[in-house]
């Protein structure tokens, strides 16, 4: 799955790249233990852990939520042929 989405930011974001990272335990800010990778698309040089304290809001994340399940929608069609 984590291969499938980063094709998807790949298109849909054209990003340089791609991360990964996982977070387990209290260690990693973890309170229930279970398993998740976060997948973030890269750019040169912008800085990902580096916020200063500003997020973006649900607003300005809305599109780039429809962008990629458009994708994954478009992907399924493919794929259930």
């Amino acid at each position: 799955m984590a291969q499938k989405i980063s094709y998807a930011l790949k298109e849909c974001y054209k990003c340089d790249g791609i991360s990964t990272r996982q977070h387990n335990e209290p260690g990693g800010s973890q309170d229930v233990w279970h398993y998740h990778l976060h997948v973030y698309p890269r750019y040169n040089n912008d800085d990902l852990y580096r916020t200063d304290g500003k997020l973006s809001s649900s607003e300005e994340r809305l599109s780039y939520a429809e962008q990629l399940r458009t994708w994954f929608e478009i992907d399924k069609l493919n794929n259930d042929k």
